[in-house]
């Protein structure tokens, strides 16, 4: 392993949270707030950066972290949601400032961390090629030599001369990926916008990872809620929590410390300070509960019955009918085990902001699961939670009959329903 290319001191960042100007509801009311808003955007700047001030409203993204990285490194980054990964790679990718402390950072550095991330969505696939390599600092003949493995490496050469506006998400992280891995950058950061992808193309990126790595000498920065794909990928990983650094260690034995400290309740809720997740926002996820009861909260038992039910927020959109609500339940390690969806019944009442799944038996055995949500406006992504929480799954006699599930087997085949 080289010398150190990145390294971080002390590196903090927080924001304020819940500073919403009351709405005026007369008309005279409005014309006061739009003469005072330019005296009122000053005082709140000046409000934000009183560093030393402190009170319910500031929220820490993160707090006095600090590491080094290695040339030729691929370092896993985890945490719960809220541990601050997402803002760490902002700051070391430069789209925002930290609060306090230093980085040093030595090479190019390509990000992918959204999607649709350094697009222009006017231009083409083929465009953006150019532009991401220009901002690189690459000459055009360099990306010449590159552009045909780019957009081969992408699968969406047939539609490379489309404006990337009209591109899915799945078709903008492929092209995004292929630009930041391929475009010759020392520094690769991956957030985990990789599982939008489909499995082939998420093997191709930790195929293409590894080997920009270890036969490139590149170093690659990979935030993941998939614990087997960072336990493929890194060596050495580091534990973030609520915005401060935990550990770091072999990605082993940082997995381990992890997993044990995941959140085995079956109740999650968003709160204000917490990352909102991908997507149009025009429907959200307000909370879920994971129980026996569809009503309180209850255990989880191996063989019986029991709900998952999540309440919505519907942000500025009209219903349709075409929303779904799709539910992925993996493995501590990432192997997905179930995939539900409210697309198996026609024409889902969501207008209630409550839609409950039921499993009639649950098919997993006694372990702790990880819960990840997607919801559709009916176009496009509204709302993307990857790993939003983790849920616990006690041993029970097995359907009544007095044996209990044989360790290590796991069956997926059971139905379920949706009930309102």
């Amino acid at each position: 392993m080289g010398n150190s290319v990145i390294k971080i001191q002390n590196l903090s960042k927080r924001y304020r949270v819940g500073l919403k100007e009351k709405e005026a509801e007369t008309l005279t009311g409005q014309i006061s707030n739009v003469i005072k808003s330019p005296w009122q955007n000053l005082k709140r700047l000046r409000e934000l950066n009183r560093f030393g001030d402190e009170d319910e409203s500031v929220f820490w993204a993160l707090k006095d972290v600090s590491f080094e990285v290695k040339e030729g490194e691929v370092l896993g980054i985890i945490g719960k949601n809220g541990a601050g990964k997402s803002t760490l790679l902002k700051i070391l990718s430069q789209i925002t400032e930290p609060t306090s402390g230093k980085i040093e950072i030595h090479g190019r550095v390509a990000s992918l961390l959204e999607v649709g991330t350094g697009f222009h969505p006017e231009l083409s696939g083929r465009e953006n090629i150019y532009l991401n390599g220009t901002i690189l600092g690459m000459t055009r003949r360099e990306i010449d030599f590159k552009l045909d493995e780019i957009i081969d490496f992408s699968g969406v050469e047939k539609f490379i001369d489309t404006p990337v506006k009209f591109y899915s998400s799945g078709m903008k992280v492929r092209l995004g990926f292929s630009v930041a891995a391929h475009l010759d950058p020392e520094i690769l950061i991956i957030d985990e916008v990789l599982a939008v992808g489909d499995f082939e193309f998420q093997k191709k990126c930790l195929g293409k990872m590894e080997d920009v790595s270890k036969n490139q000498g590149r170093t690659v920065l990979f935030v993941s809620h998939n614990m087997g794909a960072v336990q493929t990928l890194c060596s050495r990983s580091i534990l973030l929590g609520k915005g401060s650094f935990v550990a770091s260690g072999a990605t082993d034995h940082i997995l381990s410390r992890y997993l044990g400290t995941g959140n085995a309740g079956n109740f999650f809720e968003i709160k204000d300070g917490m990352p909102k997740g991908e997507g149009n926002q025009k429907i959200s996820l307000r909370n879920i509960l994971i129980s026996s009861d569809k009503n309180v909260q209850s255990p989880v038992t191996s063989g019986n019955e029991f709900f998952i039910s999540l309440n919505l927020n519907f942000n500025e959109h009209d219903f349709n009918y075409s929303e779904r609500v799709d539910l992925r339940i993996d493995s501590q390690l990432g192997q997905r085990l179930l995939w539900l969806s409210s697309r198996i019944e026609d024409r889902v009442d969501l207008r209630s902001g409550k839609l409950i799944f039921k499993i009639p038996n649950c098919p997993l055995v006694p372990d702790e699961y990880v819960l990840t949500v997607y919801i559709h406006d009916g176009i496009e992504l509204a709302h993307w939670l990857p790993a939003v929480t983790t849920f616990k799954v006690e041993d029970a006699k097995y359907f009544a009959n007095g044996l209990q599930i044989p360790n290590g087997q796991t069956n997926i085949i059971y139905p379920f329903e949706i009930v309102q």
